[in-house]
């Protein structure tokens, strides 16, 4: 069978298979190619395209965590005055995978900018996708940097904002709505650290996990699963974030 006789079903099989076997690359082509015919989704497919891009951006944030770990002992090595050799090599290599790490990020925050959010069909979909956009220019500002990093911070912030704004008609319970915020609290911590960790982080997590303990009783049955996953996320993070902010101000007081 001819690739140009595929219809949109049999892209979104092509995906799950890919996914069932891990081939995240092939999974991302095939999402790629069902948006194209039709750039309004379903929930099925746009869960598919989220697990797509999630896999594949995530595994290679995963091997540049591990590169800078190495980079930093290689780095103590040399002023220990250690001879080696590594380092360069390390460097290039972490290079590499920030070159395939850009280059996914902007596939599909072209993807979302140019399809996705025009073509959304109401406010859980475009709040889906606003979060999407802050996500991945999120990702991106974890390892760029001087002009490139502010650009991706400041993408990430306007992204999260207009999220914010189609989340307004969403229940406090909405699993799309927690998630913006429990990411959104994430962006506050790690990547504005220096100037917004100890307000906003714990700030934009306290309201949302009260917000939708306030209103546990009015949680739809399809959204249970993933909403009490969130609200723990966010409860983890309060108490993380909390105890290092108490042991920060004692140390200032010592």
């Amino acid at each position: 069978m001819s690739d140009k006789n595929f219809q949109r079903d049999d892209y979104l099989l092509l995906a799950q298979l890919a996914q069932q076997t891990e081939r995240f690359n092939e999974m991302v082509e095939f999402v790629g190619k069902f948006i194209q015919q039709n750039g309004q989704l379903t929930q099925e497919e746009r869960a598919i395209v989220s697990a797509a891009y999630k896999n594949l951006v995530g595994n290679k944030r995963a091997d540049l965590r591990v590169l800078t770990a190495i980079e930093q002992k290689e780095s103590r090595k040399q002023q220990s005055q250690e001879v080696t050799n590594n380092l360069q090599y390390i460097r290039n290599y972490k290079q590499k995978i920030e070159k395939e790490l850009r280059l996914y990020c902007s596939d599909i925050i072209n993807t979302l900018d140019n399809t996705l959010i025009p073509k959304s069909q109401d406010d859980e979909f475009a709040c889906f996708y606003y979060k999407m956009k802050g996500d991945y220019n999120r990702y991106l500002a974890e390892f760029l940097v001087d002009d490139e990093y502010n650009k991706a911070v400041e993408s990430c912030q306007n992204a999260y904002k207009d999220a914010n704004n189609k989340a307004q008609s969403l229940d406090p319970t909405n699993p799309i709505k927690l998630g913006l915020l429990l990411n959104q609290s994430v962006f506050y911590y790690e990547i504005l650290q220096k100037t917004e960790k100890d307000g906003l982080a714990v700030k934009t997590a306290q309201e949302a996990y009260q917000n939708a303990i306030a209103n546990i009783d009015k949680i739809k049955d399809e959204h249970y699963k993933d909403t009490a996953l969130i609200m723990q996320l966010l409860q983890d993070n309060i108490t993380l974030w909390s105890t290092e902010s108490q042991i920060d101000d004692q140390q200032n007081i010592e």
